[in-house]
């Protein structure tokens, strides 16, 4: 009998602030505005994805600061192909600092700007960015974990924040 491993989808986000009170989003094709960042690809850890998908996704070169939530989409749903099954997800939430680049666009994004932080939540549409963005706003000084699913709508099924 072959074992057989859960799949899941490991994924980083960064909310990149730039010491001035902005906060680096992009628009993607398919979820509108949103905080860069990706999943993470075999043999890389999410501080180096999160890095690689700022660059790739906004033309700017970042630096971590801290880890400030661990997200787990547990709903499996179809992808905007509708045939593809999304696996679980598990997505690591990084603060980070710009260090260099200038703003553009990718092939996944058609726009990205700096926006005032308590503007952010103007751009952003999609529900659990939007939760994950709230939580940033938030900060505490813990860690934020939220269990939610995106699909057929959005629902938190629990959160908590831990201490750093």
């Amino acid at each position: 009998m072959a074992v057989r491993f859960p799949t899941h989808i490991v994924s980083a986000g960064g909310i990149v602030e730039d010491g001035q009170g902005n906060i680096l989003i992009v628009r993607t094709h398919n979820d509108g505005w949103v905080c860069p960042g990706g999943q993470v690809e075999t043999g890389e850890n999410p501080m180096d994805a999160v890095v690689r998908e700022i660059k790739e996704e906004s033309g700017i070169d970042a630096e971590v600061c801290s880890l400030i939530g661990v997200y787990s989409n547990t709903g499996t749903f179809l992808w905007h192909d509708g045939v593809t099954v999304v696996p679980t997800q598990v997505i690591f939430e990084f603060v980070c600092s710009p260090v260099g680049g200038e703003l553009a666009v990718s092939e996944e994004t058609s726009d990205s700007r700096w926006v005032a932080k308590e503007r952010v939540l103007d751009f952003i549409t999609h529900p659990a960015i939007r939760a994950r963005y709230q939580a940033y706003l938030d900060d505490n000084g813990t860690v934020n974990y939220m269990d939610y699913v995106t699909h057929p709508e959005f629902v938190i099924k629990h959160r908590t924040s831990l201490t750093k």
